[in-house]
């Protein structure tokens, strides 16, 4: 017991400064790394990117219990949120807000009776492209209810591009990923709970290219993500 307390006295601060972070990674900022391209070409494999936890709730730390609402989450937005399937930490496009009627007719959102409107994609986000994939990769830019993003499909692959008009529940939001052909999103998992939400990204805190030996991505470093 006597060098249990010893060394409890010696790591002091260490132990205070890991108690620390971990509050501070619940309740405050967190940081992730991206493994899938479900969210290209907005998001790319290697980003690691920030997420505000106080942008739209303060939660009481390591729960979902919701103390205070500080703002509402918006059509558009990049958020990260527990799955209700299985409780595995996500990335999607919030786009839908509770009491939108929102459907997909063959990869073309409907929202409130907007149709969305889609362009070829240009720019730098554009020449995003998911690595070792064959098929082609088309980079679209969508732009429905004042809310803008490029978004990727996938002609060959096998995916859901069609659901029927559908309310969005109180409390609850519909989340796509960018890369529409490709992620695991409110089309399989269903509506998510505000509660759920675990803060909203706006910004890359760095990136490595996974696919050429990890070298670091330096256009990515602090890049903005909209």
């Amino acid at each position: 017991m006597l060098n249990v307390k010893k060394w409890l006295t010696a790591n002091r601060g260490f132990l205070c400064f890991l108690v620390g972070m971990f509050f501070v990674r619940s309740a405050v900022a967190d940081w992730y790394s991206i493994p899938s391209s479900s969210m290209y070409p907005t998001v790319m494999i290697g980003d690691r990117i920030i997420t505000n936890r106080l942008a739209y709730d303060i939660k009481v730390p390591f729960t979902d219990v919701i103390v205070k609402h500080l703002a509402e989450p918006q059509r558009g937005d990049i958020v990260t949120f527990s799955s209700p399937q299985d409780g595995t930490r996500l990335i999607k496009r919030l786009v839908a807000v509770p009491g939108d009627v929102i459907e997909m007719r063959e990869e073309r959102l409907f929202i409130n009776g907007s149709e969305a409107r889609y362009v070829t994609g240009r720019g730098a986000v554009a020449e995003h492209k998911i690595p070792d994939y064959q098929g082609n990769q088309l980079v679209l830019r969508e732009t429905v209810l004042g809310s803008e993003r490029m978004i990727m499909v996938l002609p060959e692959s096998s995916a859901t591009r069609s659901f029927s008009a559908m309310t969005v529940p109180q409390g609850e939001y519909l989340m796509l990923g960018d890369n529409r052909d490709n992620s695991k999103d409110s089309r399989y998992i269903g509506f998510v709970k505000r509660e759920l939400l675990t803060g909203k990204v706006q910004r890359v805190a760095f990136s490595l290219d996974t696919a050429h030996y990890y070298l670091p991505r330096l256009d990515r470093f602090a890049a903005s993500l909209l």
